[in-house]
């Protein structure tokens, strides 16, 4: 018999057994838990037609029509099922862990292989993100104005040993105008979520977790409102960097995209720039004086940054002024700042 088992031992196995989803195409594609992979027992249109059969006519209906789809596919989920397994143990699931999930389950118990059924199936897996957003952690943010390279100033805590939640790579996106360039398209807002999920979930609540500040949309993707809340709470480093250092590194970062995209992205802000602006920063790319175009950008991301660093508690913000832009000993400075922050 397979064995039921809740999410939190569901999300420990996964370290040893592989994933099935046994949901349709659509609803994978959709959002899924991450690492697992798509075994399907029904395509979107036979999903489709069960559900219409169970909702419109009978529950016997409903598995009758799902046994005629069923049956013709017993060998080739067995092959899919041997060529993703690296062992003789599978973690298996569904919506809400019923008749889909239970079906593949048997199918593959019969063949040898040891099964464990997620109890209440994906549906529980999205309650239980939703509750871990909420929980209390020891959470640090990261601030600076646009350009203060905080994407690199993260990857240099993680590496040294401290934990860090890069919210713009889950994202696809790095935060503004110019953000989506050089990203592969951005995951659904349920995918994201699963993402985000699973590396808190990796974290120790009891240890500092840094997070970059940002503002509740990263590109198209809406960090979810109670982690959002608690961010804007909760303390923040403030690297405070001069203009023309910040300047210089995005230059060089965005200067190297498509001058049609570049301008494309300016033109996406022309409300905020004024036309005026908006026109000289456009030209400049045109000419190839990305600085210029990039220096008018930056003071209206300046303005945008200081009005939301504004509204935060002045006692919560620790202002960190560096002349240059040396990710290492930013990085080795507000770790030790953060050791003395109370909490």
């Amino acid at each position: 018999m397979p064995s039921s088992i809740n999410i939190q031992e569901f999300i420990e196995l996964s370290k040893q057994y592989p994933i099935l989803d046994v949901r349709s195409p659509g609803e994978y594609e959709y959002g899924h838990i991450p690492g697992a992979y798509s075994l399907p027992l029904f395509t979107n249109e036979e999903r489709a037609i069960v559900g219409t059969a169970y909702k419109q006519v009978s529950r016997e209906s409903a598995v009758n029509k799902g046994l005629a789809f069923f049956a013709p596919k017993l060998k080739e989920l067995i092959t899919d099922a041997k060529t993703i397994s690296g062992g003789n143990s599978f973690l298996i699931h569904c919506w809400r862990g019923g008749m889909r999930s239970a079906s593949v389950a048997w199918l593959l118990e019969l063949y040898g292989f040891k099964v464990y059924l997620l109890r209440g199936g994906y549906k529980a897996f999205r309650r239980t993100t939703a509750e871990n957003f909420a929980q209390d952690r020891k959470i640090l943010i990261l601030g600076g104005r646009t350009g203060s390279a905080k994407t690199l100033i993260l990857k240099e805590l993680s590496n040294s040993a401290e934990q860090i939640i890069d919210l713009e790579k889950l994202a696809h996106h790095k935060g503004s105008s110019f953000g989506a360039l050089g990203e592969t398209p951005p995951p659904t807002q349920e995918m994201f979520e699963n993402e985000l999920f699973f590396e808190l979930y990796k974290t120790d609540k009891n240890k500092i977790v840094w997070l970059e500040d940002e503002s509740n949309m990263i590109g198209t993707r809406a960090i979810p409102k109670v982690l959002f809340e608690k961010m804007r709470s909760a303390k923040t480093v403030f690297l405070d960097i001069p203009f023309e250092v910040r300047l210089h590194y995005l230059t060089e970062t965005y200067g190297k995209y498509n001058p049609e995209d570049l301008k494309e992205a300016i033109k996406r802000i022309t409300k905020r720039l004024g036309g005026l602006n908006t026109k000289v920063a456009v030209s400049a790319i045109d000419s190839g004086d990305t600085k210029t175009a990039f220096g008018i950008c930056l003071k209206y991301y300046d303005k945008t940054y200081d009005y939301g660093k504004n509204k935060r508690v002045p006692e919560t913000v620790v202002n960190c002024c560096f002349e240059t832009m040396n990710v290492k000993e930013v990085a080795k400075k507000i770790v030790a700042i953060s050791k003395e922050i109370s909490w």
